[in-house]
């Protein structure tokens, strides 16, 4: 009987066991935010806006070392002739298992993820607009939830698979929803302009139009997007199909609204200068947040690119540095001797030239540029620039505020913004439409007007045989220019020398829309610089001699003691890419591993 009861008892506790299992499994947790729960107001709808935001911080993104590395820009690691380890992006040897193959991808979905998010929050609250303000705030989310999503769609169509890549245009539900097939490259392309016109259509065209969603105080909408930001991207997509006429059309569209200006040459590269008036596209990173985080994490406010370019001797990994023909293009930009800007004066009161222009002196440092410190002290004494190392990159480091990277509060994280899209980016692509792309010579003094007006900003010497009424005081190189001779000039001096280590793989996607990748590789593999001296004193007087770069052996013997028992050394790069680099697979990034095993429905 005991039995009997106790096995009663145990089976009614097991009955009102699950009775009130179920009753608490269909529950809603009133302290759980849900989907169901949460996209109910335009507030809602901002915080989730919030978030795509912050994605697009995601390092991944630009993915600055592989996009660079698989250009003609840089090369990796130390060590040269050869890295000490292969790197793919540099040898032109990834494939679809590559780790930024597979980064870059997830990132970008994630961020479109987010705007779908986004964009189906609003959708299920439109009807619920009763006033105007109301309604005016809810386009103006929506364009920039749209703009994002169009804006990571169109990083996919540039980067991956010829332009066929997946397009997500709502929120998987479940599993099978996110079994999706590859959209052709034109279904992309039209989905993402669709996205960006109508953010072009619907954003405000300066900060001050966010005032009107209850907020006057600008400076908490620095870094959200207006109307220039989707008019230079839909630009950008045009140009890089070779539809010149439709390009320009958006790129004057930015310079005639009077919203930027450039900026001065040394605001666009550190945090000086963020979001200054010739920003149209900026990530925004801040190391004052969530100090909790290191500078890896996606959760942070902070990014590695410092880390990742500096030279070592400041802290930095020099994961990357300029190619020898990048440096050697720097080194020989000319300065324009009428710009009283080019002048220094010496403690005695005598005054000289800059040796370098002040476009060079704010991209990289060298050993022998005397005239602008690095991270506090001459750069001759900062940085040993030796094993072939005859430059890095300032950009995107932390030179200017500080005397070592890891003297920065948390130390290795750099709140640098980086930009995206500037306007001299602008000007140079459209001086290239108004030439046709070398083939348009009715476009050639107004493309050059362009040209030189970026020149100037950073005190260079100007293209033209005469002096244009725009600057004609400044000094000019006196050539005449061919339609051909402006292209030639963009593609291999404005364009690299004014762009470089910034952007969304901009040198990449320019070699290849002008079908110069393989010829390029080709031709600096045949290359040969050579390393030279500098000889200089630290800071307790004491000798000390520097590597510093030639493209021509006698200069670089002019240099040496003893040029016949120890001749200069010589540098090459690119000779395994060029041999590596075959157009079909190496112009766009595969469709990664992780997608392909995922998913069933991709091949």
């Amino acid at each position: 009987m005991k039995k009997y009861i106790y096995k009663c008892l145990v089976g009614l506790m097991m009955l009102f066991s699950l009775s009130s299992c179920d009753d608490y499994l269909t529950e809603v947790n009133p302290n759980e935010v849900t989907t169901g729960s949460f996209w109910k107001t335009l507030n809602d709808c901002e915080i989730g806006l919030v978030g795509t935001y912050n994605q697009f911080s995601d390092g991944n993104i630009m993915l600055l070392s592989d996009e660079t590395n698989r250009s003609d820009l840089s090369f990796p690691g130390y060590g040269r002739p050869s890295p000490p380890t292969p790197n793919p992006a540099y040898l032109q040897i990834f494939n679809s298992g590559y780790n930024g193959v597979n980064k870059k991808w997830d990132a970008l979905y994630k961020g479109i993820f987010r705007a779908n998010q986004v964009i189906e929050g609003l959708e299920g609250i439109k009807s619920g607009m009763d006033t105007t303000e109301e309604d005016e705030q809810w386009k103006r989310i929506m364009a920039q939830a749209r703009f994002f999503r169009g804006l990571f769609h169109f990083y996919l169509h540039n980067s991956y698979n010829k332009g066929s890549v997946i397009i997500y245009d709502f929120v998987p539900k479940s599993e099978e929803d996110f079994y999706q097939t590859l959209s052709s490259a034109e279904d992309v392309k039209a989905f993402y302009t669709a996205d960006l016109e109508y953010a072009l259509e619907h954003l405000p065209a300066t900060l001050s139009g966010y005032a009107a969603d209850g907020n006057t105080n600008l400076k908490n909408f620095k870094g959200r997007i207006i109307k220039g930001a989707a008019a230079a991207v839909l630009g950008k997509s045009y140009l890089y199909a070779g539809d010149y006429s439709t390009a320009a059309v958006y790129f004057k569209a930015i310079i005639d609204s009077g919203v930027y200006a450039l900026a001065d040459v040394s605001e666009n590269s550190t945090t000086n200068g963020e979001f200054n008036s010739e920003s149209i596209l900026e990530v925004s990173y801040d190391a004052n947040y969530k100090p909790e985080y290191d500078q890896y994490s996606p959760f942070g406010t902070t990014n590695n690119n410092a880390n990742l370019i500096a030279a070592p001797q400041t802290g930095g990994w020099r994961g990357i540095y300029p190619s020898c023909w990048l440096i050697m293009t720097y080194r020989q930009d000319s300065i324009d001797i009428n710009d009283p800007r080019n002048l220094v004066t010496e403690e005695d009161g005598s005054t000289r030239y800059r040796k370098f222009s002040l476009r060079t002196s704010h991209s990289i440092a060298v050993a022998d540029d005397e005239d602008l410190l690095y991270y506090q002290r001459r750069p001759s004494v900062v940085s040993y620039f030796n094993n072939g190392e005859t430059a890095y990159w300032r950009k995107n480091t932390n030179w200017d505020i500080t005397d070592h990277e890891k003297n920065l509060a948390p130390p290795g994280r750099s709140g640098i913004n980086y930009r995206v899209i500037r306007l001299a980016d602008v000007y140079l692509m459209y001086a290239e439409c108004l030439i046709e792309g070398g083939s348009n010579e009715a476009g050639v003094t107004e493309a050059l007007m362009y040209i030189n007006r970026v020149r100037q900003r950073a005190a260079l010497q100007l293209l033209g045989a005469t002096p244009a009424p725009e600057f004609a005081a400044a000094d000019y190189d006196k050539k005449s220019y061919m339609s051909t001779d402006v292209m030639n000039h963009l593609m291999y001096v404005e364009r690299p020398l004014e762009l470089s280590a910034e952007g969304h793989a901009i040198r990449h996607l320019d070699l290849r829309r002008w079908g110069l990748k393989k010829q390029r590789l080709d031709e600096l593999a045949a290359k040969t610089f050579y390393i030279g001296n500098y000889k200089t004193v630290d800071e307790k007087g004491k000798d000390i001699s520097r590597d510093i770069l030639f493209d021509v052996k006698s200069d670089a013997e002019a240099t040496l003691d003893d040029p016949v028992k120890y001749p200069p050394k010589e540098l090459f790069g690119f000779q395994q890419s060029a041999i590596n680099y075959i157009e079909n697979l190496h112009s766009y990034w595969p469709i990664p591993n992780s997608e392909t095993t995922a998913n069933p429905n991709v091949n």
